[in-house]
């Protein structure tokens, strides 16, 4: 199992029927992709650049392609541009695949995810590992998970995030922080739309 598939399955999990915002989750994955990456040593950071080494030595399709997507030659990509072209539709390939290898209770032809609160997942040993780290409060996958907006707070209150641990490798905080701004950067844009189309609504309203 990687990060980014246990972070899925915690976000399939933790809020059924309030799924989190689709562009979050994604970013969020593709952040969880480079750390899986990072632990496997098929990159390394220099300061905020993806440095590519070796291939993944994995079988998971998902964490290969991402491996695959590194760009290999000079300039490297920076973590920002990376969350940004990686993650473009990042959630919906996962639950595509996650529908493919089975593990919905209920298939369909047409994929309708988290976001219709209607996904149930079978009961599987990778569940089962991604719920051990999410009660066990892993810092790294609850920090991707908040800023997926998957927490346990109530509505209207800000989750308590754990703090990282003081050993933790500057490159996965270097991470963290990247998957952090670009989440706050596309709420921004998304905030924005809404004012901009409730102005535009209102005008046609006007007298």
């Amino acid at each position: 199992m990687t990060t980014a598939r246990d972070l899925l399955i915690v976000a399939l999990d933790a809020t059924p029927g309030r799924p989190p915002e689709q562009g979050d989750l994604s970013l969020s994955l593709a952040g969880a992709e480079l750390l899986d990456l990072l632990d496997a040593r098929a990159l390394t950071l220099d300061g905020d650049l993806i440095v590519p080494g070796d291939r993944p030595a994995t079988d998971d399709r998902l964490l290969v392609e991402a491996g695959s997507a590194l760009v290999r030659q000079t300039p490297y990509e920076s973590v920002e541009d990376w969350l940004w072209r990686r993650g473009c539709g990042l959630a919906p390939a996962y639950l595509a695949a996650f529908e493919e290898e089975g593990q919905f209770a209920r298939q369909r032809r047409r994929w309708l995810p988290s976001w219709t609160g209607v996904a149930t997942l079978v009961d599987s040993s990778d569940r089962r590992q991604a719920a051990e780290r999410w009660a066990a409060r892993e810092p790294v996958l609850v920090t991707l998970a908040s800023f997926a907006g998957v927490h346990e707070a109530p509505e209207g209150q800000l989750p308590e995030l754990p703090g990282l641990p003081e050993e933790t490798d500057p490159a996965v905080t270097t991470v963290l922080a990247g998957v952090d701004d670009a989440v706050t950067e596309l709420t921004a844009v998304r905030q924005r739309r809404d004012i901009e189309n409730a102005a535009f609504d209102n005008i046609w309203r006007a007298p």
